[in-house]
């Protein structure tokens, strides 16, 4: 018994990426290949900074996305020092209502 399918290069599961339907064709894994990724890297360290202040808004605004969530540190790119600086900075200026907590 053997079972039948209609596509010959995918088996369950399969989104298209693999072998392609020729037989002795190598697979690719189903990975795609990124042609340029840019590296993170921490703007405050760059800038060599002591620490972030929560009266500057404008560059807390850059760490807050519409939903008025503070961007983590794998999307953003900060360190973990200034990660941690960021946040205080940004729940500070939320409690003198210099920024909001919510975007209604």
């Amino acid at each position: 018994m053997g079972m039948m399918r209609d596509n010959p290069g995918g088996g369950y599961g399969s989104r298209g990426g693999g072998g392609g339907g020729r037989p002795g064709a190598p697979r690719t894994g189903g990975r795609r290949r990124f042609l340029f990724r840019r590296r993170k890297y921490c703007k405050f360290c760059e800038d060599k900074a002591r620490w972030i202040d929560y009266k500057d808004l404008r560059t807390l605004q850059n760490y807050i996305p519409e939903r008025a969530k503070i961007l983590p540190r794998r999307i953003s790119g900060t360190c973990a020092t200034h990660q941690r600086q960021l946040m205080q900075a940004i729940k500070r200026a939320r409690n003198l209502a210099l920024i909001p907590f919510t975007s209604d």
